[in-house]
């Protein structure tokens, strides 16, 4: 029989507030969701909700755009993936 731990209430992750939101602008807040990378770290390791990290997502995504956060991190533009 394939037993299951139960599962325990989402917890939100410290990070997001009333005085620290979620915007494009906010550039050290942005940077706490992303890896040494570049790539946008997933609900789990950040201990978001799923709204929250959607809005999150969508805000690295037009900093990118604006050039205020990199698509990729310096190791990887300046030396290549580790693959």
């Amino acid at each position: 029989m394939n037993a299951r731990r139960p599962r325990g209430r989402f917890q939100e992750g410290p990070a997001i507030s009333d005085e620290n939101p979620i915007d494009y602008k906010n550039i050290d807040l942005l940077l706490r969701f992303t890896d040494t990378g570049g790539r946008i770290r997933s609900r789990r390791r950040t201990r978001t909700n799923a709204r929250n990290q959607r809005a999150i997502t969508v805000a690295i995504k037009r900093a990118r755009h604006l050039a205020l956060l990199p698509f990729t991190g310096d190791h990887v533009r300046l030396y290549g993936a580790d693959d």
